[in-house]
């Protein structure tokens, strides 16, 4: 199965992973699994970062890249969905990453209950 983490999933998997549900834990750690990190969620991760809403000590990619994850750029093939997209989730940042998830036909983990409103696959 190919998973992109959303971003605070990715966070938490780096930082606290005992605040994830093990079912996805699991999911995580399974070999067969591909784990993807999105550039949208590097962008947030150092937006944040630079507005003083978010504390990063750490470079994300390479913490990423030593956690075995993959990255999935965002294509213009991913921004064309956001045209059409409902407005049932106002940040930017998630709308991307579901937009890139339904684009790529990849499953998503989140714990945000706005993304089951999408036509996406949900890992919750």
């Amino acid at each position: 199965m190919k998973i992109i983490l959303d971003t605070h999933i990715f966070l938490w998997a780096l930082s606290d992973p005992g605040k994830i549900d093990p079912v996805k834990t699991a999911e995580i750690q399974t070999l067969a699994n591909t784990i993807y990190i999105s550039s949208i969620s590097i962008a947030e991760i150092m937006i944040k970062s630079s507005l003083k809403k978010l504390d990063i000590s750490f470079d994300p990619i390479e913490m990423a890249e030593k956690s075995g994850f993959e990255f999935l750029d965002f294509s213009a093939k991913d921004a064309i969905l956001l045209k059409e997209m409902p407005f049932y989730h106002k940040d930017p940042f998630d709308r991307m990453l579901i937009a890139q998830s339904i684009a790529n036909k990849f499953h998503i983990m989140s714990d945000d209950r706005k993304f089951k409103m999408y036509d996406c696959k949900l890992l919750q």
